[in-house]
Formats: structure tokens, sequence, C-alpha cells
């Protein structure tokens, strides 16, 4: 199985580098919510989750799926394959994304999955450090998915690799914590996923949890009922109603999360975080 993508290293991966450098220092100036844990210490125990799991996505997952994808070209398979230059392209970058909504609206439907993704959640703030903070197993996990749809959907090899640039792109972008012009990101958030729209994902309250799992494009949540856009950024609670406690965000702890009981989603006094309903679940507030 092929490991090594020239362009992809060379070129797509320091393009990452500068874009999250850039974040990292303006989310630092333009803040959009208030930090509640020092920011040194979260970036150790993000730092040490990431450590763990980018070797599993630069190893295993990127040429998993690009062998899938040579694999299905090789034999003109998939749902794509009767499509010619461009459109092949086009619609499989669509459709690569719409397979990601489903794997992430299966992280959090899955009990067993969830155990992964819950160590993303339970980070008590959210920012640009959070967008590497996934566990190791849950890398492993999204290798048999993700490479299985790019079999299917029969895109071009090459567009694996594109997309997943825009991919961690996007990623890093909409789980900073950078407070944009609020008129820019109300039409922002129309087309991809914006930080004020993924802040609402990370709340403790569990219908807004459960809200908001695109990646890059927007348009699935709204195509599923599932957009929430309607709470402002200052009532937001990031976290995971019953891991309060900062002590519990040590890194060993972290990756021992998954194989130990699971909490109730409710608060450590026995409480269920909820929140009045607004009307205009599609209007995005400040």
């Amino acid at each position: 199985m092929k490991i090594m993508f020239p362009k992809f290293d060379k070129v797509g991966m320091p393009l990452l580098g500068v874009a999250a450098a850039a974040l990292f220092v303006l989310e630092a100036k333009r803040q959009l919510r208030r930090r509640t844990r020092p920011k040194s210490e979260r970036l150790v125990e993000n730092g040490s989750v990431a450590a763990a799991a980018l070797p599993a996505l630069r190893l295993l997952l990127v040429p998993g799926m690009y062998a899938a994808a040579k694999w299905a070209n090789r034999r003109n398979f998939g749902l794509l394959a009767w499509l010619p230059g461009w459109g092949r392209y086009t619609l499989g970058f669509l459709l690569l994304d719409y397979t990601n909504y489903l794997w992430h609206v299966l992280l959090h439907k899955s009990d067993l999955l969830w155990r992964f993704h819950n160590v993303h959640h339970i980070d008590l703030d959210l920012d640009l450090s959070s967008a590497w903070r996934f566990h190791i197993g849950e890398n492993i996990a999204s290798v048999p998915y993700r490479s299985g749809a790019v079999a299917l959907l029969g895109v071009p090899a090459p567009l694996v690799l594109f997309y997943e640039v825009i991919f961690e792109g996007c990623t890093a972008f909409h789980h900073s914590n950078l407070r944009l012009p609020y008129k820019v990101e109300k039409q922002l958030c129309k087309l991809m996923v914006t930080p004020r729209m993924h802040g609402i994902h990370h709340s403790i309250v569990a219908r807004e949890t459960n809200s908001n799992f695109s990646v890059i494009f927007s348009g699935w949540d709204r195509l599923h009922q599932t957009l929430r856009l309607n709470v402002p950024q200052h009532a937001i609670t990031i976290g995971v109603p019953s891991y309060r406690d900062p002590a519990e965000q040590h890194p060993v702890r972290l990756l021992r999360l998954p194989f130990e009981k699971q909490r109730l989603w409710q608060l450590p006094d026995g409480t269920v975080p909820e929140r009045e309903e607004l009307q205009e679940k599609h209007l995005l507030l400040p």
C-alpha cells in the first residue's frame, strides 16, 4: 500500500501549517468565547492526544482511502464511475463531504464510537487545538468507513488527497475560537461550517450537541434538519456535562476514557442542562 504522497506532504501539509499558524494568531487577537482554562495546559493535553492520533491519520487513514480509490478506479467501480472528467471530481468532492457528515452523526449515535469521540467533546474550551484532539481509536475506526465510502463512490484517487487537505483546513477553521465579523459569518455559514456554528455543536445542552454535524458544507445539516444557529455564543458552555473536572483532562486519562464506564449526560449535581428553545433555528445569533 502506497504511503508516500509527495504533493500531499510537500504542498498540502505546509499549506495546512501556514493556515493553522494564522488561525492560532488570529484567535488570540479576536477571541470569540471567553476561555475557562489556561491555554498552555490545554495545548499540552490536546497536543499529547494528537501526537498519538495524527500518525494513525497519516499512516493508516490517508493511505487506506487512497488505496481504496485506486482499487475502484482500476476496476471502473463505484457510483461515479460513469461520470466524465470534472463532473466526477466536483460531485465526488460533494459526496465525500456528505459521507463525512454521516460518519459524524454515527459517532454520536453509536454507543461504541461515542466512547472514542467523547474524548474530543469533553474539552472544556474550544479552539484550534481542539481540531486535532481526537482519540487514536477514533482515527483507526474511521479507516474502514471512510475507505469504504471512497470505494463505493469511485472517486478519483488524486481527489482523495485534495479533499483531505481541505477537510483538515476546514476542521481547523471551525474549531478555532476566531471571532469573525458577525455580518460576514452570517452569510458564510449559509455555505460552510463556521466557528459560531460549530461552537453550538460543542455545547453541554444535548440537543445542541446533536446538531451541526457538517464538516465543510453546512448544507448537509440543512438537508437533514440538524442545523441549529440560534444560540448566542456567550450563553454556550463548552464540553460534556458529566466531565467538568479539569483534573480529568490529563492525557493518560483521556487515552483511557473510551475503556471506562461512560457517564450519563448530566451535571455532577444530577441536573440535565437545558435551554429554553428560541425561535428560528436557522438564524445565526452573535
